[in-house]
């Protein structure tokens, strides 16, 4: 097995509290980046509009579309 499908099974034994956890883990982990690096944040706000619609589209399209 190698390490992707080693991965993805791990994974999928995760339920919705896990997988919040792992969200809000990020979520922090961000904060503290931003923390030690404020100048992140003088980027102008539709650099971050931008990356949020980029990263949104697979998610929508995978819920909302594919059959």
């Amino acid at each position: 097995m190698d390490f992707l499908e080693n991965i993805n099974e791990r994974v999928k034994r995760f339920n919705i509290i896990d997988i919040k956890l792992v969200q809000c883990t990020t979520i922090f982990a961000m904060l503290i980046i931003v923390k030690f690096i404020p100048k992140i944040m003088d980027i102008n706000i539709w650099w971050f509009v931008a990356l949020l619609v980029l990263c949104a589209i697979k998610p929508l399209y995978v819920m909302y579309i594919k059959k």
